[in-house]
């Protein structure tokens, strides 16, 4: 109980009635009990840390892990670590090899010219790869940069097989280029040098470009029908026309448009009058419905030699 004139001077400080209020209570026989406010750490995440790291076996810890890091950086800068990768792998698949994905076998099916060696050395496939991690899009992209592979497809086979599936470009004709002859496909892909004698019979072209256009020398083969093999060899001439070399020396020179059509009738006329067989050097097919016949240096000599012999019969200036 407080005095109105009390009041009126103001509240007494918190203090006080804090100190006013316990007596209170204390006459009145209760007992208050304090508690003490915790006390915050002197030590914060800071000091903590430092204090962790000074602890037993960090600084074993910090110097294996300087002396791990200094070792592998020396072992990739002095090529000891691709060397290793070259002769058991890369660490992934080595892990992947211990639980069984290696590569056992390789299947390969549909080669004829290449040998099994060779499909394996382009793709690169060999005890150091497992299967889990191989790269199959990268195998088949190797392949096909081999002139020999029209196209090929690889499989994996889990846990540790490969198949390989090829299709190889066939040899189709020889195509001569400064002096050199290639073995190439029918679409014109050169396959290799010619060393064998196997294909010796295949169709020649000659000329920059022939290999492209093999397809119309093929054309013009099937329309010289029977006589076909009486043509050696078709040059292209400025990429733009054919002259054919028959087999005993004798040139065959096509227009440039609708040569079969020009090669057919020429065919006809030989199988008709024999003209091949005459003594000429070449026979120009290039004006429609003309053929117009070089002869050899002996052969004009004799027609000279008859057509003055002529003359003279009929009483012809001399």
């Amino acid at each position: 109980m407080r005095s109105l004139s009390a009041m009126d001077r103001g509240f007494a400080p918190a203090s006080l009635a804090y100190a006013g209020a316990l007596s209170l209570r204390e006459a009145e026989g209760l007992r208050v009990k304090i508690r003490p406010r915790a006390r915050k750490s002197r030590f914060g995440l800071r000091d903590r840390i430092l204090a962790r790291l000074a602890g037993p076996g960090v600084s074993a810890i910090f110097a294996g892990a300087v002396l791990l890091s200094t070792g592998v950086y020396g072992a990739v800068k002095g090529g000891h670590y691709e060397a290793f990768k070259a002769a058991q792998g890369a660490p992934a698949d080595i892990i992947a090899k211990a639980f069984g994905f290696g590569i056992e076998a390789v299947t390969i099916a549909g080669e004829s010219e290449l040998a099994e060696s060779d499909i394996l050395a382009a793709a690169d496939i060999g005890p150091r790869n497992s299967l889990l991690f191989l790269d199959v899009a990268s195998v088949r992209e190797r392949l096909q940069a081999l002139p020999l592979v029209k196209d090929v497809s690889v499989t994996k086979l889990y846990p540790d097989r490969l198949l390989i599936e090829v299709e190889e470009r066939q040899p189709s004709a020889l195509w001569q280029k400064n002096g050199h002859v290639d073995i190439i496909a029918a679409d014109g892909m050169p396959l290799d040098a010619m060393r064998d004698q196997r294909f010796i019979h295949l169709p020649l072209v000659v000329g920059a470009g022939a290999n492209e256009r093999l397809g119309e020398y093929l054309a013009l083969l099937e329309a010289a029908g029977d006589q076909r093999d009486k043509i050696r060899a078709g040059v292209l001439i400025a990429q733009r026309r054919w002259t054919l070399k028959m087999t005993n020396g004798i040139d065959v020179l096509l227009p440039e448009r609708e040569p079969a059509a020009a090669l057919a009738s020429f065919i006809q006329l030989q199988r008709d009058s024999h003209i091949l067989d005459k003594d000429v050097l070449s026979f120009d097919l290039r004006q429609p419905g003309r053929v117009v016949a070089r002869l050899t240096e002996d052969a004009a000599a004799a027609r000279a030699e008859s057509t003055a012999h002529k003359t003279k019969s009929k009483g012809g200036p001399t």
